[in-house]
């Protein structure tokens, strides 16, 4: 019905000697990627949807999926959403996902391998970024490594946007990659830029940093310069001179908000 069987995720149940993974995936009106998304991560034996109030068919495909599935406001806190996410599992151990990455088969297998030895440490894995079809080599897009990968008692996550995850274990590298399909139209793309830009802003204003007007006019084309040449974006390509402009009207975008609000003051 939805485009695809699922395959069928591990069912440990009766084995309480195992230990088990679960796959925490945040969703807001992500009918596009969700299964997608839940086929790549058929390794765990749970899947766990947080589900922002979508409007789309994002619930009753990822329910069809065999995740499942509870309705949780975001009200723009990531953090909280992923920490609230801890709370509806009982798994030992935790992989963070978002709709639009996709486990490969090697992390996953290593992910599997991990949980049976249970060592006492949280995992970072490479996120390989694909814009608009186009895998990125450079620029603000490069690859990048994420910590995801966690024993479920050891994790907590901060920031209102742009949120990091605190644990006290050792870090260590996992084997394998995350498939990263951040933006695939410019509507996307360009909704994103507006709630990342206000929540930048409010996060910002709410930690009483200000901002002159100087700095609107002059962040922007550092922005650029790191972007397309220090970062090497310029090996792109066109995608590459195109990001690199739009993220200087994001840092631009994200100042300005900051700087109106603070007038409001």
């Amino acid at each position: 019905m939805w485009g695809g069987s699922f395959p069928a995720m591990h069912d440990w149940s009766g084995k309480e000697d195992f230990v088990k993974i679960a796959v925490i995936i945040l969703t807001h009106n992500e009918e596009a990627h969700i299964g997608a998304c839940i086929r790549s991560a058929a390794f765990a034996d749970e899947i766990l949807v947080i589900d922002d109030e979508s409007e789309d068919l994002t619930r009753e495909i990822a329910a069809e999926a065999g995740a499942r599935v509870i309705s949780h406001l975001l009200a723009g806190d990531f953090a909280a959403q992923r920490n609230f996410a801890l709370t509806q599992t009982t798994a030992d151990w935790v992989l963070y996902l978002d709709a639009d990455e996709r486990v490969s088969p090697a992390a996953g297998e290593t992910m599997r391998r991990i949980a049976e030895e249970n060592p006492k440490a949280a995992y970072e894995i490479k996120r390989v970024n694909i814009a608009f079809g186009q895998k990125m080599r450079y620029g603000g897009h490069r690859p990048d490594l994420c910590l995801r990968f966690f024993p479920r008692d050891a994790v907590r996550w901060e920031g209102l946007v742009h949120e990091r995850a605190r644990t006290e274990l050792p870090v260590r590298r996992l084997a394998g990659e995350l498939y990263h399909y951040t933006y695939t139209s410019w509507d996307r793309y360009f909704q994103k830029f507006n709630q990342y830009t206000t929540l930048m802003a409010q996060r910002q204003h709410a930690a009483g940093k200000t901002c002159s007007f100087a700095k609107v006019l002059l962040d922007p084309p550092f922005a650029f310069f790191r972007f397309y040449i220090l970062q090497g974006g310029i090996l792109e390509g066109r995608l590459g001179f195109v990001l690199g402009a739009f993220h200087a009207f994001y840092t631009m975008a994200k100042y300005v908000k900051l700087y109106y609000m603070q007038a409001k003051d």
